[in-house]
């Protein structure tokens, strides 16, 4: 008996097909059955199915005789189910990475709930996604089982059938199938919810729900669409004959008259001409179940008193009314936001006429993501070597925590901000200000860039499409012509800066200022770090650190993360930083041993509290370098990311550390200890000396006392690599060495 019998019917879909039943296949969990049933499709779907039947022994191939319609197709595999959990999916949706590794775990952790619901993620063509509205429902704080009294606002979520998975024996016990005909979920996913004993949740999407262009039932406008009434006819006969369940009615009807608005609103479902039939015959439904309780909002009170009177002409003209405000309101801000912006500039123009402010200097990184990376080591050190001059940093207002309380939080596009921008004698950032700043006499514009150039920058993109996307190469020129210095950690940088932003700038060999922390922080230090972070304390903490892929649309992860957790072993730990570009993070859900630090605001403090590095084309490598612990490059991706975006350098031939081009070769890098190896070490060695001569914790002093306080020589001379002594490693990678004095760390750091 297996755990789970996924069930898949497939008609006229064998575009999709493939990756539908992948999705379930490929999963690491193998305790399951595929039964996919071919409803009589006219296309390839029922040879599709048979291939995959024939190479894998867990696919029960099921064709129908005749074309059955979805609910009776599900029942067809129904009938044929073995499996403990029955999970039902769409053949053109596709289970998310290692979702039945969750499902089953949060199953067992329930004690084997009658139904478990879990999260989806709708997926559109164009690679964009949108997470369910009502996922606060699906929050798992509380009792794991629990019944629908204690949560009856699961009624709220998508009733489909394929968000949840079902205990074989509760749906016999019940004796629930499907009807037939369009919206068969709703008289099937209403009368389990509420018949369910036990009800557990996750909070974590297991299912890709494809929003199709053309082809959907909810994108086919047809006759069809009536037949929901008949499926609601079925809800309420339900409850009719099981009267403990009266309760639930005033629920189900909210839900129904939300049903019927979306029905009748939608473009694409209803045919021409069939709006105001569609809409009486709503009111009848409406009077014929009515059920006083459960009070909706005074709008949505509205809305569904319209359906009930079956008044279509005052339900469209509020629709639309509804819908002329939204755009009169839009084009209210947009005229209000021109307006400021013209006064903005205005402003800005009558600053620039003034004269310097020669002791301020404004900061900014990552397009005012808050405080951080070499800028903000730079502020930090002018507020202790120079505190006559004004420090003000430039940041949105949710990243305003993150600024030092001695330092000016400025709000971009402000009149302060466009102030500082005209007036303060120095400007500091790892990117470039607004396009619109025209430099005045005597400013000085510090560019420290944010990291060692391994991927081809600024004008190597020019014949890498994929890279250079709507780059603007004259504007990008302005904009280093705007720079004064361009900081650099290495002479292969400062070659790679030269030759892909030319313009007339000093370039200042002088290391980078964010990795001062890593030769100052002590053991204290990082035992503090990893407990603020939950890593237990024996633990090997791994941060995985991949970078942005331009090729691609959406940025899945590289490696199932759960998978190599459970391979190495309870004495492990990965800490996972998505790229600031991949706006998702690489983990849906974290555990205590999978913990997502992709919003975290100060990186350094992760590589400080991490035993090792997995990265693939990350500068952070260059970075954690300086730490001299374990490196190890992953990527599967060699020839497409070098055919997109290309390197300065064969990181294959020259890398620092432990190389793996595949999960199981990862895997085994850290279950043989060659992560930590000698060979590891010496790349480690020959790559610190190549890319790292600078980084011995005084580069933001060199950079304050030339570029701010004007002392061209006498600077701190460099540290050879051999004699520095960086942070003390965690317990669970090697010795340590417990340097005596403490430092502070950066801002949330901790």
């Amino acid at each position: 008996m297996p755990r789970f019998s996924v069930i898949v019917p497939a008609y006229m879909v064998q575009a999709y097909l493939h990756e539908c039943l992948e999705s379930v296949l490929e999963q690491p969990f193998t305790d399951l059955e595929l039964i996919a049933i071919d409803d009589c499709s006219p296309d390839g779907s029922g040879t599709i199915i048979d291939e995959f039947a024939a190479r894998d022994p867990r696919v029960r191939a099921v064709h129908l005789t005749e074309n059955a319609g979805l609910g009776r197709a599900r029942n067809a595999g129904l009938e044929r189910a073995t499996g403990d959990y029955v999970i039902f999916l769409d053949s053109d949706d596709s289970l998310a990475p290692d979702a039945l590794h969750a499902i089953s775990d949060r199953l067992k952790n329930a004690d084997g709930p009658d139904v478990l619901v879990y999260d989806y993620v709708r997926s559109y063509c164009t690679g964009r996604t949108a997470p369910d509205t009502v996922t606060a429902q699906l929050s798992e704080e509380g009792p794991a089982a629990f019944t629908l009294d204690d949560r009856p606002g699961l009624l709220r979520v998508l009733h489909v059938v394929w968000n949840k998975a079902y205990s074989r024996e509760f749906l016999e016990r019940a004796g629930f199938t499907f009807a037939p005909g369009y919206y068969e979920d709703v008289s099937w996913t209403y009368p389990v919810l509420v018949t369910a004993e036990t009800i557990a949740v996750l909070d974590r999407v297991c299912v890709r729900y494809r929003q199709r262009r053309r082809g959907a039932i909810t994108c086919s406008p047809g006759r069809r669409h009536f037949e929901i009434f008949d499926q609601y006819d079925r809800v309420f006969a339900y409850l009719d004959a099981h009267p403990e369940l009266a309760r639930w009615r005033p629920f189900v009807f909210r839900r129904m008259l939300d049903h019927f608005s979306t029905v009748f609103t939608v473009r694409d479902r209803l045919p021409r001409g069939s709006r105001a039939e569609f809409l009486r015959q709503a009111r009848t439904y409406g009077r014929r179940y009515r059920s006083p309780g459960a009070t909706p909002r005074t709008r949505t009170r509205i809305r569904h008193a319209l359906v009930r009177l079956g008044a279509h002409r005052s339900y469209l003209a509020l629709y639309f009314a509804r819908a002329l405000q939204r755009h009169v309101r839009r084009a209210a801000v947009a005229a209000y936001g021109a307006a400021r912006a013209a006064a903005l500039q205005i402003h800005y123009r009558i600053q620039r006429l003034l004269p310097l402010r020669e002791n301020d200097a404004v900061f900014s990184a990552y397009w005012g993501r808050g405080y951080g990376c070499n800028p903000a080591a730079i502020e930090a050190k002018v507020r202790e070597l120079a505190p006559r001059i004004r420090t003000a940093w430039i940041a949105g207002p949710a990243h305003h925590h993150t600024i030092p309380p001695a330092t000016r939080r400025l709000t971009p596009g402000s009149a302060a901000y466009w102030t500082a921008l005209a007036r303060s004698k120095y400007l500091v950032n790892n990117v470039n200000f607004d396009r619109r700043l025209v430099k005045a006499r005597g400013q000085v514009f510090l560019q420290t860039q944010h990291g060692t150039p391994l991927k081809h920058m600024g004008l190597d993109l020019l014949d890498r499409p994929a890279a250079v996307g709507d780059t603007d190469v004259r504007r990008m020129l302005a904009n280093c012509d705007k720079w004064d210095y361009v900081l650099s950690a290495n002479r292969h940088s400062t070659l790679v800066w030269e030759r892909v932003y030319p313009a007339a700038y000093t370039t200042l060999e002088y290391g980078y200022p964010r990795n001062d922390i890593f030769q100052h922080a002590t053991g204290k230090d990082v035992a503090r770090l990893r407990e603020t972070l939950g890593i237990p304390r024996d633990s090997v903490a791994i941060l995985y650190a991949p970078t942005h892929r331009d090729y691609r649309r959406t940025q899945r992860p590289a490696i199932d993360l759960e998978r190599m957790l459970r391979s190495l072993g309870p004495s492990f730990t990965v800490l996972t930083r998505a790229h600031h570009l991949s706006g998702t993070p690489l983990v849906d859900k974290g555990s205590s041993r999978l913990v997502d630090v992709s919003d975290h605001p100060c990186v350094e403090s992760l590589c400080l509290a991490s035993d090792a590095l997995v990265t693939d084309y990350s500068s952070l490598m260059f970075d954690y370098a300086n730490l001299d612990r374990p490196i190890v490059v992953y990527a599967d991706d060699r020839a497409a990311y070098e055919a997109a975006r290309g390197t300065y350098f064969d990181l294959w031939s020259f890398p620092p550390g432990a190389v793996a081009t595949g999960e199981d070769e990862l895997i085994d890098v850290f279950a043989t200890g060659e992560w930590r190896s000698p060979r590891s070490a010496q790349r480690r060695a020959a790559f610190r000396s190549r890319f790292c001569p600078y980084d011995d914790g005084g580069a933001a002093e060199r950079v304050v006392r030339h570029v701010l306080l004007g002392e061209t020589t006498g600077l701190p001379s460099v540290v050879p690599p051999e004699e520095r002594r960086p942070a003390a490693a965690p317990a669970a990678s090697g010795p340590r060495q417990e340097p005596e004095a403490t430092v502070t760390l950066p801002t949330g750091a901790a």
